[in-house]
């Protein structure tokens, strides 16, 4: 059963091996324990059976949510999950008052950029040498109108389980 829920500390460990395995200059655990605290952000897992497979982080700053973060579990790609993420994370970030959605895809990451194309982002931007890593540069993306590809995708929702109350839940603790 795949679901998708709001990250905890104790996906910590899970979600950090992904970041590892992902990115060439990955976040640190600490980084993400200190997102955990952080009142605008809102990490998501996808689970399959219970094993974290996937994440993605998100601040929402009034009616604009920006994705810092998302990565799949190697093991898994490929298989739709990713999309189906996304989606759950514009539902997220709709909940809590976003519109619009940005984030930034190295110019490179062409199976990236055709993910974030089939779910309605538009290019708006380019940041040069923003990757320090390799010097390449980022495209900024922009979806700015998330309800309207939550309402044309809403057939997606059959793919997984999402626990929207687990953010409320963090709420709540902060």
């Amino acid at each position: 059963m795949i679901q998708i829920r709001a990250m905890t500390a104790a996906d910590i460990t899970s979600v950090y091996r992904i970041e590892t395995l992902s990115f060439r200059t990955p976040w640190s655990k600490q980084s993400l324990f200190d997102e955990l605290k952080n009142k605008v952000a809102h990490y998501l897992v996808i689970t399959s059976n219970d094993v974290v497979i996937g994440y993605c982080g998100m601040w929402v700053l009034f009616d604009e949510c920006h994705i810092t973060n998302i990565a799949i579990d190697p093991a898994y790609r490929s298989m739709g999950y990713g999309k189906s993420l996304l989606y759950a994370t514009m539902i997220v970030a709709d909940h809590f008052g976003a519109s619009s959605m940005t984030l930034e895809v190295r110019e490179t990451n062409r199976i990236a950029q055709s993910l974030y194309q089939s779910m309605d982002f538009i290019r708006n931007g380019f940041r040069r040498r923003y990757y320090t890593d390799t010097g390449e540069g980022a495209i900024l993306l922009w979806n700015l109108n998330i309800q309207k590809t939550i309402n044309e995708h809403q057939n997606m929702k059959s793919n997984f389980e999402l626990a929207l109350d687990s953010f409320e839940k963090k709420e709540k603790q902060l």
